[in-house]
């Protein structure tokens, strides 16, 4: 038999339930990154307007603003039935949009695009609940690890279907595979052997539920610090993926070789994910994210280099270091979080993490046209070495930072 010290990430795969999550998340991860860049594409193709193709982006993202009050959801019946009720939900409403075929009917995509982003949070809550509740305490970071290379994995390899799809078949066509997608991963979710006990009805008003996720996260000193170094770190992310195409110009290409530059990246992101366990197993969470965040500050600053090997090796190291304090994060979120809050929990320090991004792409959309890119780039380089020492500085009183 297997030791408990002995190829971890097999154990993870080697489980039923860890491997149904995983599947799942594969294929509806799949039809997500399809239909994300074939929405844009779509409005730009119906109306010629770029404002209104951007518009998809933000009707998918917006809704984590939410993310706390929608987290509540997952908490407030068992995890397994709102993953399945999730899935069977977007199904259904990506078979409205094979009717959108003229300007006059993007309200509809909108409007499913918002429920999308939504029912995106909900699900993510409550799979981060039944999952650290079904998967071995010290495999949590190897499975989080492993989702992590599927997700990056499928954003290498979805936007080419997406893209072949939607020449031949236009926009329906992506809807109608991300509604299987859908269909596919609910009977994945529905043969889970989880067993789940009716939670307690929360106490007190809405608002009261809701603030309970956050106030979980600022009270707990584990926790805390890694949510504030990791929207730091987003929004540094944010700026340095808006400088993108700035990049590529000083390095004497097209637009288009922010594709190579992407590819790389998403490389790195699924290499990371598959070290991931055993980096949380000897550093902690608190280093392992430090880490990651130092050696994206070295590359987001060494980005500045108009070489085309600089820029490649940047790109993986980006990929490489960004992802480390994200699995960290959630990772010690899983470990530290009672079960009945966990949904929140979850959702709250998604918002809190992620939204930083959004900021970031659009400061930096802004910023780039008055400010020399290359020297941003160095600024948000010592930005981030600040956020990872600073990390550092303060070791958490609590287990999350020591090696089990």
């Amino acid at each position: 038999m297997t030791t408990k010290t002995t190829w971890p990430l097999l154990r993870v795969l080697r489980d039923r339930d860890a491997g149904l999550y995983l599947s799942g998340a594969v294929v509806s991860g799949f039809g997500t990154s399809a239909l994300w860049l074939a929405s844009g594409v779509w409005v730009k193709d119906l109306t010629g307007s770029d404002g209104l193709a951007a518009l998809c982006m933000l009707a998918m993202w917006l809704p984590t603003l939410a993310g706390p009050l929608l987290g509540t959801v997952a908490d407030r019946g068992r995890r397994k039935p709102v993953l399945i009720g999730v899935n069977v939900l977007l199904a259904a409403l990506l078979l409205t949009l094979v009717s959108v075929d003229s300007p006059g009917e993007l309200w509809l995509l909108y409007a499913v695009l918002s429920v999308y982003g939504a029912a995106g949070v909900v699900h993510d809550a409550a799979e981060s609940a039944l999952v650290s509740a079904a998967v071995d305490p010290a495999l949590l970071g190897d499975f989080n690890g492993l989702r992590t290379t599927a997700t990056e994995g499928m954003k290498l390899l979805a936007p080419l279907t997406g893209a072949g799809l939607y020449a031949a078949y236009g926009g329906a066509g992506v809807a109608l595979l991300d509604a299987a997608t859908f269909v596919l991963a609910t009977g994945m979710y529905a043969v889970l052997r989880v067993r789940e006990e009716k939670p307690a009805r929360p106490a007190g008003n809405h608002r009261r539920q809701t603030a309970e996720g956050a106030r979980h996260l600022w009270a707990h000193p584990g926790l805390r610090p890694l949510v504030v170094a990791g929207g730091a770190t987003m929004l540094c992310a944010g700026l340095n993926g808006a400088l993108v195409y700035a990049v590529v110009d000083g390095l004497g290409h097209s637009p288009a070789y922010a594709g190579v530059l992407y590819a790389v990246q998403g490389a790195g992101s699924v290499a990371v994910g598959l070290l991931s366990g055993s980096a949380l197993r000897r550093l902690g969470e608190r280093r392992f994210a430090a880490y990651g965040i130092a050696l994206l500050a070295v590359a987001v600053a060494v980005r500045a280099v108009p070489s085309d090997p600089s820029a490649l090796v940047c790109s993986a190291a980006i990929g490489a270091g960004l992802p480390a304090v994200l699995i960290a994060t959630l990772t010690s979120v899983q470990r530290e979080t009672p079960g009945p809050l966990l949904g929140r929990v979850t959702a709250t320090a998604h918002t809190l993490v992620y939204t930083p991004n959004v900021l970031g792409l659009a400061a930096g959309a802004a910023l780039v046209e008055l400010v020399s890119h290359r020297l941003m780039l160095v600024t948000l380089g010592v930005a981030l070495l600040t956020t990872a020492a600073a990390l550092l500085q303060h070791p958490s009183k609590t287990g999350t930072n020591a090696a089990w």
